[in-house]
């Protein structure tokens, strides 16, 4: 655990210390210190103090908030279906709340009683209805949930939702097409504090009630019946876990748009490292998912600097070798 509070770390700091204005790690720690204690610490330019809170460590942060969440989502959703290929991806939950949030931004939309929650809002709100649709083609098609017949209905549901997104991306104005496709792939860059704020509340909240069930995870880990038999409630504290997931994963679409392959390697290869209890894994996940992000968004914003990449094709490249390689060591390990 203390590893993983190290690389969550040290990732943020290199996050904020990489750019074109250079600056000494203890000026970067006074300077943070004194924005969040409110205390003017730093004498150095105010430019300088401007581009590290307001610009840097904001990004950072979000990087580190939207791969946690996806991170903790994917572990979730691993171990509630006994799966390792279950990720929000992969089940629908993503492409739901990437549906939600382009309809906000295509029609412009915005509830008064929301206000700035409106996009975060509707991507969960479409989010659990996706994984509402899910669960009832499974039981149309197999008259109980099982696991391998929720995986098969999330991609369905995910192709037919990506035509869908396709299809109102073709109805887009030339001139706004560059921006709802830019957030397609995900990137947290052009973000701010109001992104951060954003977030975090459901952050806290998907967070808090995952980590609470992890007794429930490792119970599930052993089959519906042998939980059942432990004197759980199967069904209602799947319900409850899968909610909160479904509330990790909109938020996070909502404010970086869709990247892939997060909430599938990290937690898997925490497994590897960890073991399967999920008192360990829930928290590495969220640790290491937030700093692989921070570190990935470094890489897609340096790599063919001044221009950025979209944070999404770096975490594709990446994610898809590797998890390629571990689902091969997998099955050979099975067969062998």
């Amino acid at each position: 655990m203390i590893g993983a509070f190290c690389f969550a770390a040290c990732s943020i700091l290199l996050g904020v210390l990489a750019g074109a204005v250079q600056v000494t790690v203890p000026d970067i720690l006074i300077i943070l210190a004194g924005k969040i204690f409110h205390v003017p610490l730093y004498n150095g330019e105010q430019s300088t103090e401007m581009i590290i809170w307001e610009i840097r460590f904001s990004r950072v942060l979000l990087a580190f908030f939207v791969g946690a969440s996806l991170s903790l989502a994917g572990a979730a959703f691993q171990g509630l279906l006994q799966n390792p290929l279950a990720d929000p991806y992969t089940i629908g939950v993503s492409s739901g709340a990437s549906l939600g949030a382009v309809i906000i931004i295509f029609f412009q939309i915005q509830l008064t009683f929301l206000g700035h929650f409106t996009l975060p809002v509707m991507a969960v709100l479409f989010g659990m209805i996706t994984l509402l649709i899910v669960f009832a083609i499974t039981q149309l098609a197999s008259g109980k949930l099982t696991n391998e017949t929720i995986i098969l209905a999330g991609i369905i549901v995910s192709s037919f939702i990506s035509a869908f997104i396709s299809l109102l991306i073709a109805l887009v104005p030339r001139e706004d097409i560059s921006q709802i496709l830019y957030w397609i792939m995900g990137s947290v860059s052009m973000r701010g504090w109001g992104h951060v704020h954003l977030i975090f509340p459901f952050f806290v909240i998907g967070a808090l009630i995952i980590l609470y069930h992890y007794r429930e995870l490792n119970n599930l880990a052993l089959g519906e019946q042998s939980a059942q038999f432990a004197g759980m409630n199967v069904k209602r504290k799947k319900t409850i876990i899968l909610i909160a997931a479904s509330i990790l994963t909109g938020s996070a679409v909502a404010v970086s748009g869709a990247i892939s392959f997060v909430g599938l390697v990290i937690p898997h290869l925490v497994r590897l490292l960890a073991g399967p209890n999920h008192r360990h894994v829930l928290p590495l996940s969220m640790l290491i998912g937030g700093g692989y992000l921070v570190l990935a968004d470094l890489l897609a914003r340096s790599i063919i600097s001044p221009k950025e990449l979209p944070i999404g094709v770096i975490t594709a490249l990446i994610g898809s070798p590797i998890f390629t390689f571990l689902l091969v060591k997998n099955r050979r390990q099975k067969h062998g």
